[in-house]
């Protein structure tokens, strides 16, 4: 029996507050609201979201569906204070590896973990959630907020996220990849959300910490500007798609481009590249700050290159402009060949790469 000198347990003194998980959906919900788009039915607060794909203009769709974190992209944003934009990288990672199987992102869910919840910091989450499913036209429909103590540091948070799109069942990709087509690329912003354990490392070489001046770009800390939200690029591959003029896509993740690349090639293509495109300076300043081998930039960055495109060369010119137009940096990377064995890329490195 609870007594004044022995008060009996309770959920709060074991560290979880229900009453602010109840306030942060009441601070959400206007930040989901905003993010509605056909197809979607109901709103949050049920035990799940429903979702009509023929309200969405569907005939006959195949669901695509994916999840993905954002790494440890977190220690910076956690370590910098800076929460406002890792929840934008939190839909990149899954809408952009929807869209290069020629699916449209209907819609989003995701998962927060933490400690003890701070509903400031969790809104600033969630509001960049949502506004990454603004970039990608889906909705955020829901998701779950766990207040785990025992299992997290204070002040740590965890991400998961989840995306389900459709694209009609004769229009997936990739389709029709031959020798001859063109790779072109699409510039990426900053160092997305691959490879931090090693951007950390470097940082850490160097004697900076996230408050001091970055110095591949002037006038942000250095935690700023590492904490550059990874680029979502489903309207303008979407548009190209929908125009009859892509063949392929491969988002540009861990692996780089020899690691995603062939996931999107046939058997005995080979897709021969030269990295001949403007270097975005925090890939100079990884590689010379943290000496790291250039096959191994390749192979842990996108140094640079955030989507690779397959096209017929015929189209080049027509998927240059139309991609121009949505607001991309297109770059020509190569040229697809044919070779005996698995798909593969091979890079023909300048001398005194990465510059």
């Amino acid at each position: 029996m609870s007594t004044p000198e022995h008060p009996g347990l309770s959920y709060r003194a074991a560290g979880v507050d229900i009453d602010a998980g109840e306030a942060l959906v009441e601070a959400i919900k206007p930040l989901a609201r905003a993010t509605l788009r056909p197809g979607v039915m109901g709103g949050l607060g049920g035990f799940g979201a429903l979702f009509d794909p023929k309200a969405a203009g569907f005939a006959d769709p195949v669901l695509v569906a994916t999840t993905d974190g954002v790494g440890t992209k977190l220690r910076i944003a956690i370590e910098a204070g800076v929460h406002d934009t890792v929840g934008i990288d939190l839909v990149a990672m899954c809408v952009n590896d929807l869209v290069v199987q020629g699916a449209e992102p209907l819609f989003f869910l995701d998962y927060f973990a933490t400690n003890t919840l701070s509903v400031a910091v969790a809104r600033q989450v969630i509001a960049g959630i949502a506004e990454g499913c603004r970039q990608a036209g889906c909705a955020l429909v829901g998701g779950e907020t766990a207040e785990m103590p025992g299992m997290y540091a204070a002040g740590d948070y965890d991400l998961g996220g989840f995306a389900v799109g459709a694209a009609e069942r004769g229009a997936l990709l990739p389709r029709g990849v031959a020798a001859g087509d063109a790779v072109l690329g699409l510039a990426g912003r900053g160092v997305h959300s691959n490879g931090f354990s090693l951007v950390r490392k470097v940082a850490e070489a160097a004697g900076l910490g996230w408050d001091d001046p970055a110095p591949f770009a002037p006038g942000q800390t250095l935690g700023r500007a590492l904490l550059t939200p990874t680029r979502i690029y489903v309207r303008p591959l979407l548009a190209l798609h929908r125009a009859g003029k892509l063949k392929a896509a491969a988002h540009i993740t861990g692996g780089g481009l020899p690691g995603n690349l062939p996931r999107v090639l046939g058997p005995n293509l080979l897709a021969r590249l030269a990295p001949t495109w403007p270097m975005d300076p925090v890939f100079v300043w990884l590689a010379r700050a943290g000496r790291v081998a250039p096959a191994e930039m390749l192979r842990v960055f996108n140094c640079g290159i955030g989507m690779a495109l397959v096209v017929a060369e015929a189209d080049v010119a027509t998927a240059t402009r139309l991609l121009e137009a949505e607001g991309e940096r297109v770059l020509r990377l190569g040229t697809i060949e044919v070779q005996e064995g698995e798909a593969a890329v091979r890079i023909d490195l300048p001398a005194g790469w990465p510059a």
